[in-house]
């Protein structure tokens, strides 16, 4: 199964309010935004992660990923690991939640109108960990790891975002603002990086 190209250069705009998602129990709190520079342990904490995720549900882990700006040598990034699971189907919680809350992991997010996207966070890693968790096929999964190499690759792709999460994180700590403002403020940026990627890949004209 693989997205569509449709399906991939599509960004995704949310009509739910961000309480909507939260799981009862959990608050959005505004936070300062930090950017630290790149710390080349995150790699071998990421993997540390990983096999801590396979562990805790088998087979069911179809795929998990190492994504986002941790993921990307040389761009500045929140000292936060992010990881993507791919799981047969998110929105059958009882079938891998349980076993990841035993391992640590609290349940904060559920967006089943996006991908049947869930987000749960990790404290037993350094840095702390934010686990996506999508379905087979999934665009996300599939942009995450275009952009994640992208970034890897060029140089002047990682400058520009670098400017614009810097930007974003100013702009955010300012107003006082949560992390859903700081990637409010930085999306502009980073569909327009995206639709050169996908331009560039033939995926978009």
């Amino acid at each position: 199964m693989h997205p569509t190209a449709a399906e991939i250069v599509r960004h995704h705009d949310s009509t739910r309010p961000d309480t909507d998602a939260l799981v009862p129990g959990q608050r959005q709190e505004p936070y300062e935004i930090r950017l630290v520079e790149h710390d080349p342990a995150w790699a071998g904490e990421a993997q540390r992660v990983v096999a801590h995720v396979r562990a805790l549900l088998g087979d069911r882990a179809l795929e998990v990923h190492h994504v986002g700006s941790t993921s990307v040598p040389g761009l500045p990034a929140k000292p936060i690991l992010d990881l993507d699971l791919v799981v047969d189907d998110p929105a059958d919680e009882q079938a891998y939640l349980p076993d990841l809350v035993a391992g640590g992991f609290v349940h904060r997010i559920r967006e089943p109108w996006w991908h049947e996207h869930r987000l749960l966070v990790w404290r037993g890693s350094t840095p702390r960990t934010t686990l996506h968790v999508f379905g087979p096929g999934c665009p996300e999964v599939v942009r995450h790891l275009m952009f994640r190499d992208r970034l890897r690759e060029r140089a002047e792709v990682r400058e520009r975002y670098a400017a614009a999460k810097r930007e974003a994180a100013a702009s955010t700590n300012a107003s006082g603002g949560t992390g859903m403002d700081y990637n409010r403020v930085k999306e502009p940026v980073v569909r327009a990086l995206y639709d050169e990627m996908f331009r560039e890949h033939g995926l978009l004209t």
